[in-house]
């Protein structure tokens, strides 16, 4: 166990540190304000506070982690060795920043709460962040600074026998609409083809026609290579599957249909199953919590995941709902158009309430990779090599990658040749050596 030393134990601090020690680490964490006991403590021990005690490991505090609410908080982003870092600690600290208060800053979306421009959905943008101004978005910067604070324990305390994790991968296939012509009603079937006579599109025309009369497998239908890929593989797939009801945003099957009930059931056979939750249900509660009850009609138990579309999140109300709703896990964390940590992780952390100062139970798995931030890569080469470099960052701290597909991108037509390649790497990257 690690005994901290501070002159005050805030929600704040607890919460950063066992992110860093607890999460990241593997190591448990205490903390103390009695110095009596911090210096009776015969194992793993530091002090983070305004000055050091006598020798100990110590690391000068930043304010952030003993006030409450959001301030304008002056950032000065600098280079450390391979990586960059804030919030400079002085001479007389074990490392020349202070992690805890720069990995709560990130951790807990401050930058979220500040003023900033929305795109049209209404998101948060990578070009709003700190990681893309600063350069290190593409890099998940707190595990590399818990590993570089790790070094610091491993000299000082040469014996102790510190924990090891392995890199890992969690996909997510998310499933806005299951098929692309079959189960849309008859409205809807004659709308989309007076659209494509409209236009011209007599390919898709004959081809939606084959799929309805069961000539052509329908080609979001790709089911079937998706669960032989995860029969085939150590790690679980996650689907989220939109379930609301067809509006302007949302246009997915009908929930009711029996065959679509039928094909969630199939896919829960083998791997985990989600909510991907309705835009419209973003931000009103009660939509949200019916469209909770039918998944748990459908799966037969308790939903434990969702994912919001179009990777859309207002914080705090977003996650706020989840809670109040018992809704423990959610993997919207991320952004659509580029590849990287918009948390600064690729560790699993818990939604921290900044208005009410405390850690919630909502666990946020943040993705790294997104289908769609892949095809600014012209080329497959180009693809794989945007898809690697990520994948070697996760690697290198041992973490948990998670890329987003969508079951359209294994159709390999159109725009998503090659995807199936590239999910492929994904699934094959487990079984290299862990850290590079």
């Amino acid at each position: 166990m690690l005994l901290v030393y501070t002159h005050k134990i805030s929600p704040r601090l607890k919460y950063s540190f066992k992110q860093i020690f607890t999460r990241i680490l593997g190591i448990p964490v205490e903390f103390t304000t009695t110095i009596e006991d911090f210096i009776a403590h015969d194992s793993l021990k530091m002090s983070y506070t305004r000055q050091p005690l006598s020798n100990e490991i110590f690391v000068r505090s930043h304010d952030i982690l003993f006030e409450q609410g959001i301030s304008d908080v002056e950032i000065q982003v600098q280079d450390w060795e391979e990586t960059k870092c804030f919030f400079y600690t002085g001479e007389k600290s074990a490392i020349p920043f202070d992690i805890f208060s720069a990995s709560f800053y990130l951790l807990s979306r401050y930058e979220e709460y500040l003023p900033h421009v929305k795109d049209e959905y209404g998101r948060f943008t990578a070009q709003e962040s700190l990681a893309l101004e600063h350069h290190f978005l593409h890099q998940p910067v707190i595990d590399i600074w818990a590993f570089k604070f790790r070094k610091v324990l491993e000299q000082n305390y040469p014996d102790f026998q510190f924990p090891e994790r392995t890199y890992s991968v969690k996909p997510i296939i998310d499933v806005p609409s299951a098929y692309n012509f079959k189960l849309k009603g008859i409205m809807r079937t004659l709308g989309g083809t007076a659209k494509d006579i409209l236009n011209f599109n007599f390919k898709k025309l004959y081809y939606r026609y084959l799929v309805l009369f069961g000539l052509k497998r329908d080609t979001y239908d790709t089911f079937k290579y998706i669960i032989n890929k995860q029969k085939h593989s150590n790690y679980k797939f996650l689907f989220f599957f939109l379930i609301g009801d067809y509006s302007t945003y949302d246009k997915g099957v009908d929930a009711q249909k029996k065959k679509f009930i039928t094909l969630i059931k199939q896919v829960a056979d083998y791997c985990q199953v989600g909510l991907k939750v309705s835009y419209f249900a973003l931000d009103d509660k009660a939509i949200l919590k019916k469209e909770k009850k039918r998944m748990e009609a459908i799966l037969n138990s308790s939903l434990t995941a969702t994912r919001q579309s179009f990777s859309k999140l207002n914080l705090p109300e977003s996650y706020r709902n989840l809670v109040e709703l018992e809704i423990f896990e959610d993997y919207t964390m991320g952004y659509i158009n580029q590849a990287g940590f918009r948390a600064g992780t690729c560790t699993p952390f818990y939604f921290y309430d900044l208005d009410y100062e405390i850690k919630t139970p909502l666990k946020i798995t943040s993705y790294h990779v997104l289908d769609y931030s892949l095809l600014k890569n012209q080329s497959l080469l180009d693809k794989k090599k945007a898809l690697n470099q990520v994948i070697n960052e996760v690697k290198k701290v041992n973490g948990e990658f998670v890329p987003i597909f969508h079951n359209y991108t294994f159709s390999d037509v159109d725009r998503w040749k090659g995807y199936k390649e590239l999910f492929n790497i994904i699934l094959e990257s487990g079984h290299e050596d862990g850290r590079n």
